[in-house]
């Protein structure tokens, strides 16, 4: 069975589905910005301020590659693990992508009402939030939606709903196979 990875900006409910996809599907759940929080015993604001993004980056790149072998799992990846074609290309070789995704309204409400988002996302940039998530986005939308086998947009949909919508699809991809 192929991996189900889930791909998409901050605060599209990657971690939230997930969880409840593996739970439905009997499947394990990976949260790769929690795995590199446990491994590194730092937050991912510690690791930012202690060696910038790239050390970040560095980290999930090993993260990737150690899941990228597991067999029936659910991984929630970091939004900007995509940003990396060797992440993309361990993951695909047994994942299936799929593509969570919300207007930046949406994004940045979830945003603050996330108490620990703040300190476990730290700024990407000197940008306020607005302009910081409308270009990330912007920049990193049309990767993900190269890369995507099933989209969905979380902007108006239960977390309830969204994995309804990706277990179906899983499954029906799996009777294909």
């Amino acid at each position: 069975m192929k991996n189900i990875v889930l791909l998409g900006y901050r605060c599209t409910g990657k971690s939230s589905a997930g969880m409840k996809i593996a739970e439905r599907l009997r499947m394990r759940f990976f949260d790769t910005d929690h795995l590199i929080v446990e491994q590194s015993r730092m937050s991912i604001g510690e690791l930012v301020n202690e060696g910038g993004w790239s050390l970040f980056r560095r980290k999930e790149k090993n993260v990737i590659r150690k899941l990228a072998s597991t067999v029936g799992s659910v991984i929630a990846t970091g939004g900007g693990a995509f940003e990396d074609p060797e992440n993309r290309e361990h993951l695909k070789r047994n994942g299936l992508f799929i593509w969570l995704h919300a207007d930046a309204k949406t994004v940045i409400r979830r945003m603050e009402s996330d108490q620990k988002s703040a300190h476990q996302r730290p700024s990407l940039s000197a940008d306020d939030v607005y302009t910081e998530v409308v270009t990330t986005m912007g920049k990193r939308e049309p990767e993900y939606r190269r890369i995507a086998d099933f989209t969905i947009d979380t902007s108006t949909k239960s977390i309830e709903s969204v994995v309804d919508e990706i277990c179906t699809f899983v499954e029906n991809s799996n009777k294909k196979d």
